[in-house]
């Protein structure tokens, strides 16, 4: 069976997902700052969402790039969470996160981290399923689009080399 098409292509814009989070005790550790686990658990929702809207598909997570937190966020401030798709592959799509804290009471706020965050789009019988390209619009949505390609790349190289090295150890030839 042929798979459907994709839709149409979508403009980044038309998907941008934005969030926003008030930190308090429940969410921090013992210094009183956000625990980077609840984060990583807001990214992955806004970055869904993000994917979701673009591919009008169930998403399912596939993996995140590295994570770098760059100035803590404290209970009683705010997490502001941006997510827009960077990049379209044939089934799956990337979504660069990017999170920044913020003092509501001084207006101050600075960026926590980033991350691209690659999802599969599903059909409900949960197999990949094609999901409309990206219209790449500005100089930057270009340039992000181009290093996705490159980071792509990385990660299936990465997946190939973990597959390969588990599959000999597991048969006893990685020893």
């Amino acid at each position: 069976m042929i798979p459907p098409m994709a839709t149409a292509s979508k403009r980044p814009a038309d998907s941008l997902t934005t969030m926003t989070e008030y930190v308090l005790p429940t969410h921090a550790n013992s210094l009183g700052s956000v625990f980077g686990g609840q984060v990583l658990a807001w990214m992955d929702l806004c970055g869904a969402i993000c994917a979701q809207r673009h591919t009008a598909h169930i998403v399912i997570t596939a993996g995140i790039d590295d994570l770098s937190f760059d100035r803590p966020v404290k209970v009683g401030q705010v997490i502001r969470l941006t997510a827009r798709v960077t990049a379209t592959f044939r089934t799956s799509l990337e979504i660069l996160v990017d999170v920044e804290g913020e003092d509501a009471m001084t207006g101050d706020h600075w960026p926590c981290v980033s991350a691209f965050v690659s999802f599969v789009a599903v059909d409900a019988a949960l197999r990949p399923t094609p999901v409309p390209p990206v219209l790449l619009e500005t100089e930057e949505e270009r340039e992000l689009a181009g290093a996705a390609q490159e980071r792509r790349a990385q990660r299936l190289a990465r997946k190939r080399n973990w597959t390969t090295g588990n599959r000999k150890l597991a048969t006893g030839d990685g020893q």
